[in-house]
């Protein structure tokens, strides 16, 4: 149902008719903020039928009276926790910041969380993550007194540097994901590796399989360690996204998913899987590598990227907020 306000329409998702004027939105942002944050139209279809989302209630767009999309909000919402946890992504068209449409963005925000969490009989919280030197994006948590819980890095290291070999325990092989059963394992050595790590959500095959269907999605960057009784040990999910490349005018490679499965841990594994993928990139004709990593990750993971360069390019922050 869309509200009204004298300055504002505010209405739910409408399906692919909203796809143009979003990805319009994004970009123009981008183009003052200069975050790096644009889109194709296919990666927002493919993102809004993620099996989590529930496009009709988590996605939100303002309009103004002569039907120019100003605001576009989206919440990704996990109620499987002792508490329902939502996160805040949203972008406002440069003249309509600070003109108010920021408190409607948390006023919508913050009724769909708590509406879920009362269903739920559960607490409430909501977290939003913006870059450190992005100072529109500090506005809204601070209005609200959002509190600075972690902090992030976005790392980078050229690839024309020398790069050591990848050498995996013997017993171990690496090859890329292959079948379904691969596919299963790998959801399960994810959610083995990160169930210990801040603010984790489990994996679904699903959900996982969903996003394989991405146009940068490549077999032989999906790379497995498995054991000598088949077991998917470790894993480096690597990407390059061609559009993504020509849009920010860069020519990078992402190390988009790195882990160690609990039980395999302290034997090496984690540093292979990192240079095999490094490899690989390069192999590929990239000339950098970024990755995202939690500067306070327990595994080590910052000292781990540190020690094969990687060093940091950017920061983010995450604030939450209790709603309950």
């Amino acid at each position: 149902m869309a509200t009204t306000t004298e300055q504002y329409i505010a209405r739910p998702y409408a399906g692919e008719a909203d796809l143009p004027a979003i990805t319009e939105l994004l970009n123009d942002c981008d183009t003052v903020d200069q975050l790096e944050d644009n889109y194709a139209l296919d990666d927002l279809r493919l993102e809004f039928a993620d099996p989590r989302l529930d496009p009709a209630n988590d996605l939100r767009l303002w309009e103004d009276a002569d039907g120019a999309l100003i605001a576009f909000g989206q919440v990704w919402i996990d109620t499987n926790t002792d508490r329902v946890e939502g996160s805040l992504y949203f972008r406002v068209a440069p003249a309509a910041r600070g003109s108010g449409i920021e408190d409607e963005v948390m006023t919508w925000v913050s009724a769909r969380v708590r509406g879920l969490a009362h269903a739920a009989g559960k607490p409430a919280r909501l977290h939003y993550s913006t870059r450190t030197d992005y100072a529109y994006g500090h506005i809204l948590p601070q209005r609200y007194s959002m509190v600075v819980t972690r902090h992030f890095f976005q790392m980078r290291r050229p690839l024309d540097a020398p790069i050591e070999p990848a050498l995996l325990p013997a017993s171990f092989t690496l090859r890329q994901v292959a079948n379904d059963a691969d596919i299963t394992g790998w959801v399960d050595a994810y959610n083995l590796s990160f169930i210990d790590h801040w603010n984790f959500h489990p994996q679904t095959v699903e959900t996982h399989r969903h996003w394989m269907q991405h146009s940068s999605y490549q077999p032989h960057h999906d790379l497995i360690a498995v054991a000598e009784d088949g077991t998917i040990a470790a894993y480096c999910f690597c990407v390059i996204d061609p559009a993504e490349n020509a849009r920010n005018q860069r020519n990078d490679g992402w190390i988009g998913i790195l882990g160690t499965r609990r039980g395999y841990r302290k034997q090496g594994l984690g540093r292979a899987m990192l240079l095999a993928g490094l490899h690989r990139l390069k192999a590929d004709g990239v000339a950098y590598a970024r990755l995202n990593v939690d500067a306070e990750n327990p595994s080590g993971a910052l000292q781990l990227y540190e020690s094969v360069g990687f060093s940091v390019i950017h920061s983010w922050q995450n604030y939450e907020i209790d709603l309950s």
